[in-house]
């Protein structure tokens, strides 16, 4: 379980290293491209994309809960699922445990959301609650807590700030050539270089993509992060192996999925076949590989 842990944490570390080549990748495209200094543009879109991003870290979670249908509930509406919450806080050590939320929703899922553990919430589905047995709901409650103890939503704001800087400056440079005919100081068109322009064409187009499937393997690598963490505080990988096994086996899309919060779930809301393989474009990795990842977890 530590190895799995420290490994994941390593990957996104470099994942996230990577993003830093992308954008001054993006710099030197724009160079190239107009023989302009990108070093205020990088500047102005940073800033753009922080205070953009700001709105996501602290109301992200309501926006999430609200487009999710989630519904908050007290100790008295389900005692069962407050103390295994409860008693996952204890063992985590996390002083303040988050809210709770219920989605009406036959699928098998949950998510976690919030910036840190003192703001943060926690929403299951009926269906989790009533097709799971007692130790794959209290791994899939792990799972979610490890989300908040991880600092997950953090992490990806930070991943989401650096996206918007890259996507910023691709829309500047693209709308700069098609209005301003892609002059450069002292008019020379393209920094006066064919070559250079169209080298610097090709970087600026394509880093949008590649940062979009970069914040999408973050993505991916916290899930397998908070599998391991969330096995270190139940002690019992195997429950939330069985969770993922009656997800696969049994799971519908839920009702009211929605791209833009599918990250944060267990497991896609839309998936409605078992992939081998995991896509570029997955939010999740395959449910089989993660189960196996569990299984072979001491």
């Amino acid at each position: 379980m530590y190895n799995e842990i420290t490994a994941n944490k390593r990957k996104t570390i470099f994942l996230i290293s990577i993003f830093v080549v992308v954008i001054l990748g993006v710099g030197l495209g724009f160079s190239l491209a107009t023989g302009e200094d990108p070093i205020g543009i990088l500047i102005i879109a940073a800033i753009i994309s922080i205070v953009m991003s700001l709105f996501g870290y602290f109301k992200g979670d309501k926006v999430a809960l609200a487009s999710s249908g989630a519904k908050p509930i007290s100790r008295s509406d389900n005692a069962y699922v407050h103390r295994m919450v409860e008693n996952l806080c204890i063992t985590a050590g996390i002083k303040t445990i988050p809210k709770l939320y219920i989605i009406h929703d036959p699928a098998i899922n949950a998510f976690a959301t919030g910036r840190d553990p003192e703001h943060s919430s926690i929403a299951v589905t009926t269906g989790a609650i009533e097709k799971l047995e007692n130790e794959e709901l209290e791994g899939v409650l792990a799972h979610e807590l490890s989300h908040v103890k991880n600092y997950d939503i953090r992490v990806m704001t930070i991943v989401i700030v650096l996206v918007g800087v890259i996507s910023l400056v691709a829309d500047i440079f693209v709308r700069g050539m098609i209005f301003g005919g892609g002059r450069s100081r002292g008019g020379k068109k393209g920094g006066g270089n064919a070559i250079f322009m169209i080298i610097g064409l090709v970087l600026i187009i394509l880093s949008p993509i590649i940062a979009k499937l970069i914040q999408l393997a973050v993505s991916r690598r916290r899930e397998y992060l908070a599998d391991a963490s969330g096995s270190l505080l139940t002690r019992y990988p195997e429950g939330l192996a069985r969770a993922l096994e009656k997800i696969r086996d049994y799971n519908e899309p839920m009702e009211r999925a929605n791209h833009a919060t599918a990250h944060l779930y267990l497991e896609s809301p839309f998936r409605k076949k078992t992939k081998s393989k995991t896509s570029l474009f997955d939010t999740h990795p395959p449910i089989n590989e993660r189960i196996a990842k569990l299984r072979g977890m001491t």
